[in-house]
């Protein structure tokens, strides 16, 4: 999934232009060198700007009994701390993003759970149903043994539904902007999807 969509993305990053020049994203970077996606004699590749990679979010704020839209926002709405949602108990958080194309997510809403008061991070993730174990696996490896995660197959999408506590999550912590804790997510599932590739 990841060497299929960043070397097309690669691909058609070289196309745009008559240069050996290449952005990407630590991540991406770093998986490029690493696979030997590109000849470091020919291409160089930069590194990008990490505040860029949400500039092209797509954002829903809507109720969370009533699925009903309050308000969509830009990528400024990043900016201000994920304690938003614990100030704003019945609302959650959708969001689409470029970025999670390459590993394979449709999309990540973020909540706030009523009982807990953990915030919830729920997304659909593009894998085989024959990857559950592995996946299992790593979730309990980078949340911890004691992190509770839903992980259940959707036959209809073709792909896992996975909903896990951001409070689980490595550096983790309220005064976060919206923009980071989104980063955060983006490396944790970065480095779950390279794994399970790997594990395949």
């Amino acid at each position: 999934m990841i060497k299929t969509k960043l070397k097309q993305y690669i691909t058609d990053e070289l196309s745009k232009g008559a240069t050996n020049k290449i952005e990407l994203y630590k991540e991406e970077k770093e998986y490029a060198e690493t696979n030997q996606l590109i000849d470091p004699q020919i291409i160089i590749i930069e590194e990008k700007n990490e505040a860029l990679r949400f500039a092209d979010i797509y954002i829903e704020r809507s109720d969370k009994e009533t699925e009903e839209l309050i308000s969509e926002e830009n990528s400024a709405f990043l900016d201000q701390s994920i304690i938003f949602l614990k100030t704003n108990r019945n609302e959650f958080m959708y969001v689409e993003a470029d970025s999670f194309d390459i590993i394979g997510v449709e999309a990540v809403s973020l909540e706030l759970d009523d009982v807990f008061g953990t915030y919830d991070v729920m997304l659909g993730l593009k894998q085989q149903k024959k990857t559950g174990p592995v996946i299992k696996e790593l979730l309990a490896k980078q949340l911890g043994e004691s992190a509770s995660f839903n992980l259940l197959f959707n036959q209809g999408e073709g792909m896992w539904d996975l909903n896990f506590s951001l409070n689980d999550l490595a550096g983790f912590k309220e005064e976060l902007s919206i923009r980071e804790v989104l980063q955060l997510i983006y490396r944790f599932l970065f480095t779950l999807v390279e794994e399970v590739e790997i594990a395949k």
